[in-house]
């Protein structure tokens, strides 16, 4: 695909080009609907949050559900205990994502949970591959 500058300072793909000088909201700026809304709530969320409780306390569910969610948001993301074992090689990636396969086999994980864990491997197996690569062109050079 082009992905030459065109008049607008979009590139044919849709991104900025570097260095466009259209530039965007600054840094900072606020959407005007925000801050149309924050003028109108000026001074009553004391209030509006007092209102909230007084409902969830009353049993309205929405406003519980409303004020549990501020209280304790759910979690995004959690860490995993998993022992592994120290991955210096790309054949010990392939050990460790065995040990993976099996926690979620035995029901130690979930499969998302794992799925993460397994994109670290991955990640990590193309870095030691890397280093690998480097450290033998490094012996070839030397030789010469």
């Amino acid at each position: 695909m082009d992905t030459k500058p065109i008049n607008n300072g979009q590139k044919s793909d849709g991104t900025f080009a570097p260095g466009n000088k259209m530039g965007g909201r600054p840094k900072g700026a606020r959407n005007k609907t925000t801050l149309a809304v924050e003028a109108l709530l000026d001074g009553e969320h004391e209030a509006l949050t007092r209102v909230a409780i007084g409902k969830a306390l009353e049993g309205d569910t929405t406003a519980l559900r409303l004020c549990l969610d501020r209280i304790a948001p759910a979690r995004k993301d959690s860490p995993i205990t998993m022992t592994l074992p120290k991955v210096e090689t790309a054949r010990d990636a392939v050990a460790a994502s065995q040990h993976v396969l099996a926690a979620v086999a035995a029901g130690e994980v979930t499969p998302d949970e794992a799925g993460r864990v397994m994109a670290l491997l991955t990640a990590h197996k193309s870095l030691v591959e890397v280093g690998d690569i480097e450290g033998r062109v490094a012996a070839l050079e030397a030789k010469q």
